[in-house]
C-alpha cells in the first residue's frame, strides 16, 4: 500500500529546482511520444528545443509568442498569490482584444499615432471590466470565482463571434467572419525592422519590474499576499479582503486585456475568430513553472513559447498535428505537480495490515 507522508520541512533548493527536473522529465517523455508516433526523437526534440532559437526571425517569433503569455501571467500570479484562483484570463484576454479593436476600426486616413494609446488603454479598461464581473458576483454572492472565470471565456468567444460575423463583419473581405484589416496608424510601433516583435514585448518586462517591486517591496503587495497565506492573519492586521479580492482581479483582467489589445493591433492587424489563442490558459502553467515569481516567469513564458512554435514546426516539418504543443504543456504541467508533490510529500510503502494496526494505535 502507498501512503504520503508529509516531509517535516520542505527543500528550498528542490523548491526551486523541481521546474528543471520537471522540464527534464518532459523532455524524455516528449522523446518517447516520438518514438511512439513513428519519428526520430532527436529530430523531434531539435524542432521542439533548438529551431526556436536558430534564425533571428525565429527568435523574434519567440518574443512574439511570449509576450502576450508573459503580461497574461504577471496578472494571474497577483491572484494565484492572493489565493483568488482567475482561470478565465482567457476571456478577458478576448474582450481586451474586441474592445481595442473596436478603437481600432475607428480610425481613419487621417488619425494621428495618438490612436495607439487609446487601442491600449481600451484593451486593459475591457479586460478590467470582465474581471470585474468575477469580482463582483464573488464579492456580492460568493459565488466561485474558479467556475464564474472559465464560464465567461466561452461568453467572450461568442461575443467576438456575434461581432465578426455581424455588425463588424468586413464587407469586402469575400463573406470571411473578419472586420475589416485595421488602418496602418493603428499598429504597434515595432522594435526592429523585418521582425513582428513589438513594444509589447519592452512593456511586458517593464510590467516584471513592476509586478517585482508591488509585491516585494510595498505595503499593498505584502497585504496581497498576506491576505493569501493566512486570511485571518490578514484580517488581524487590518488588511481587507474585499480590497484583495477586487485588487487581484482587476490587475489580472487589465494585463489580460492588454494582452490582447497589444496582439490584434499588433500581429494580427484585425478581428477574428482565431483570436482565442489558448494564451490565457496556456498563462496559467507559465505563472505555476516560473514559481509566481516575476522573473521566473520571463523564463516560463520563453519556454512556453518554444512550445507554440514547435508545435507549428512539427505540423509543417514532420507531419505531426499542431495539438502536440498543448501535449507537451500538459506534459510539462503533469511532472511539476508530480515534483512539487513528492517535493511535500515522501512515498511510503507498507501492507494493509500494518496500515491498519498503526492506524488503531
Amino acid at each position: 500500500m502507498l501512503k504520503l507522508e508529509a516531509r517535516p520541512q520542505v527543500s528550498q533548493f528542490w523548491g526551486l529546482a523541481s521546474p528543471l527536473l520537471a522540464l527534464a522529465i518532459t523532455v524524455v517523455l516528449g522523446a518517447l511520444l516520438f518514438l511512439a508516433l513513428g519519428k526520430d526523437p532527436v529530430q523531434g526534440l531539435r524542432v521542439f528545443f533548438w529551431e526556436p532559437f536558430s534564425s533571428g526571425y525565429r527568435l523574434g517569433e519567440l518574443m512574439v509568442k511570449a509576450t502576450p503569455l508573459l503580461l497574461i501571467a504577471l496578472g494571474l500570479a497577483v491572484c494565484f498569490r492572493s489565493n483568488v484562483w482567475n482561470i478565465g484570463a482567457e476571456g478577458q484576454f478576448v474582450i481586451g482584444a474586441l474592445v481595442a479593436g473596436g478603437v481600432a476600426l475607428l480610425a481613419g486616413k487621417d488619425t494621428g499615432r495618438w490612436i495607439v494609446l487609446a487601442i491600449l488603454l481600451a484593451g486593459v479598461l475591457g479586460g478590467m471590466a470582465w474581471a470585474g464581473i468575477v469580482a463582483l458576483l464573488r464579492d456580492k454572492f460568493n459565488a466561485n470565482e474558479i467556475l464564474v472565470s472559465l464560464m465567461l471565456v466561452y461568453v467572450a468567444s461568442l461575443l467576438l463571434n456575434f461581432m465578426v460575423f455581424g455588425p463588424w463583419k468586413d464587407p469586402g473581405g469575400y463573406n470571411f467572419p473578419q472586420s475589416r484589416s485595421f488602418e496602418a496608424v493603428t499598429q504597434i510601433p515595432r522594435l526592429v525592422m523585418g521582425s513582428r516583435v513589438s513594444i509589447g514585448l519592452l512593456i511586458a518586462l517593464a510590467g516584471v519590474a513592476v509586478l517585482w517591486i508591488f509585491l516585494f517591496r510595498t505595503r499593498a503587495g505584502f497585504a496581497q499576499q498576506v491576505g493569501g497565506l493566512a486570511p485571518a492573519a490578514a484580517r488581524y492586521a487590518g488588511f481587507s479582503s474585499r480590497r484583495a479580492l477586487w485588487t487581484a482581479l482587476l490587475i489580472s483582467g487589465g494585463t489580460a486585456g492588454l494582452a490582447g489589445a497589444l496582439e490584434v493591433a499588433g500581429p494580427i492587424g484585425q478581428l477574428t475568430p482565431y483570436v482565442p489563442a489558448g494564451y490565457g490558459f496556456a498563462a496559467i502553467i507559465v505563472a505555476f513553472v516560473g514559481r509566481l515569481h516575476p522573473v521566473g516567469m520571463v523564463f516560463s513564458a520563453i519556454l512556453m513559447s518554444m512550445f507554440y512554435i514547435g508545435g507549428e514546426l512539427a505540423q509543417s516539418r514532420l507531419g505531426l498535428p499542431k495539438s502536440l504543443t498543448g501535449v507537451f504543456q500538459g506534459l510539462l504541467l503533469f511532472t511539476l505537480l508530480a515534483c512539487d508533490t513528492l517535493m511535500a510529500y515522501r512515498v511510503r510503502f507498507g501492507s494493509p495490515r500494518v496500515a491498519a494496526k498503526g492506524a488503531h494505535q
